[in-house]
């Protein structure tokens, strides 16, 4: 169940800028500069990776602590609001167990500058340092996680907030601190030796800078940007396809033409993986798209959810054009009704539909005819798709209180509750090879029924053989609605596709 997108979008701050010095920087670097700070004895280097779209920092340096530091900083500047993240190894046994990387803001680049930092040290200890003031003494505040191996800080007006994760876990929060920082400071990535003399190496992936949505935004009618990205649910890495100032949603994985299909504006386009210039796929007069639509097990048709009016009853309703573009044909003709899934021998389709007031999920020939309801509870079910074999079909459902990943059997019998944690669970995915299911989640002050934009959520996974096992977290990210609704792994089941945002 989701709604049209329409409006006018806000400029995205996408990949952006970067070099050795504060000059024309290397497509796809965020960062305008890098240079060592305070007395470092030995220079440190800064390389942009831009095949891994990911950064390679090394510096020496005393240490980052009282009243000055000594380290290795690439930066950029940053006003207002941001959210910003990255995924952090060091590279190499290393040496001091204080060694030091992670995120920062800094008023200046002077050694005794005022700054906000999410630190991992050698020995796995993580922790938040500051400096509220040029010239002051460094504080700390701990974060009870372990090796850290993402960051986060999340800056609203003078409070911030670091995250810290362990590998596979959800994040953990330090509380909020607030502090008085400049107007126009520098944000980025540093690496500190803790030994004079000596280069210690860190490579910063995932580094994700998003601005969050104002406050008074007006949901389904504000819109910022958006990234389009795919993950390798292995190594955990994630690559930006295309990046655009409108909003992107859902993607489906073509296997065949090696492109993504998302809508945007009510219309449905082909990005292709390599990052070219995506090109329209032809719908006909079906041209108020919702992000409900994907491919079927042929690769031949695509079903879409088009918002239908007419004289006794308007709203989403399903319809199947050819893979190419073409004349949409109607296969539902209750509304509101909103595709998810296509069974595996291409004979039926898979959706939610509010009917009497309650959202369900149903079943219909591929042709059109008489649907057949596969579930019959008051509280939402919504987020339907068949396992590759066909036997179960997962969903998400409210119906426990809170929004969790559910399966059934195709007939509609034999419910199973797969997650039963505090987060809300949404659009469950199983890969091609049946092997994994990778979902969506929004935090627990989410209202279970609901799944907005622009909000901080997970992308975790499961193995499908040990559902009962704790969820893994596959990546955060700064999305919600449009982020993973529909079918979007890759034909190997090694990747995911999905969508991130920034106003």
């Amino acid at each position: 169940m989701k709604a049209f997108f329409s409006g006018i979008f806000c400029t995205l701050l996408i990949l952006g800028f970067g070099s050795s010095a504060d000059a024309q920087p290397q497509a796809g670097n965020i960062f305008t500069g890098n240079g060592d700070v305070g007395n470092t004895l030995r220079n440190g280097s800064f390389r942009y990776l831009a095949v891994e779209q990911a950064y390679e920092i090394t510096g020496a340096g005393e240490n980052m602590w009282g009243e000055r530091d000594a380290f290795h900083y690439a930066r950029r500047r940053m006003k207002g609001d941001f959210i910003f993240r990255a995924r952090i190894q060091f590279k190499g046994s290393g040496g001091h167990p204080h060694r030091k990387t992670g995120l920062m803001l800094r008023s200046s680049l002077r050694e005794d500058a005022a700054y906000v930092d999410a630190v991992k040290h050698g020995d796995g200890l993580c922790a938040v340092q500051y400096r509220s003031a040029a010239g002051g003494q460094t504080q700390e505040i701990r974060l009870p996680v372990s090796d850290p191996s993402v960051l986060q800080m999340e800056r609203k007006g003078n409070r911030f907030v670091v995250g810290a994760a362990a590998e596979g876990e959800p994040m953990v929060f330090s509380d909020t601190l607030n502090l008085e920082m400049d107007k126009n400071p520098y944000l980025g990535l540093f690496v500190c030796s803790h030994t004079p003399g000596v280069l210690e190496k860190a490579v910063f992936y995932n580094v994700r800078l998003s601005v969050p949505a104002p406050d008074g935004f007006v949901p389904y009618e504000d819109y910022g940007g958006s990234r389009l990205e795919v993950i390798d649910v292995y190594n955990k890495h994630r690559q930006v396809i295309h990046a655009s100032e409108k909003a992107l949603e859902a993607p489906n994985w073509d296997p065949v033409t090696r492109s993504l299909i998302c809508n945007s504006q009510g219309r449905v386009y082909d990005y292709p993986l390599d990052g070219s210039q995506p090109s329209g796929i032809e719908t006909g007069h079906a041209d108020a798209l919702n992000n409900d639509h994907g491919l079927s097990p042929d690769n031949k048709e695509l079903a879409i959810s088009h918002f239908y009016e007419g004289r006794e009853k308007s709203g989403s309703r399903i319809y199947i054009v050819p893979r190419d573009g073409g004349n949409p044909r109607p296969v539902t003709d209750k509304v509101p009704s909103y595709w998810h899934g296509w069974s595996p021998d291409g004979q039926h389709l898979i959706y939610t539909g509010q009917r009497k007031n309650a959202f369900n999920i149903y079943r219909i020939p591929v042709n059109g005819g008489a649907e057949k309801q596969l579930t019959n509870h008051p509280m939402l079910d919504d987020g339907s798709e068949y396992s590759p074999d066909g036997k179960y079909i997962y969903f998400n459902s409210a119906r426990t209180g809170t929004m969790q990943i559910w399966r059934m059997r195709a007939d509609g019998s034999d419910l199973q509750q797969i997650t039963s944690d505090n987060y809300n669970d949404w659009f469950p995915h199983p890969s091609p090879d049946g092997k994994w299911l990778v979902f969506l989640s929004y935090p627990p002050y989410i209202d279970a029924q609901d799944h907005p934009h622009y909000r901080r959520v997970m992308l975790r996974m499961l193995p499908v053989d040990e559902l009962s096992r704790e969820p893994e977290v596959l990546t955060y990210v700064y999305g919600g609605q449009g982020t993973i609704n529909v079918p979007s792994w890759s034909p190997e089941s090694r990747k995911i596709a999905f969508v991130s945002y920034s106003f």
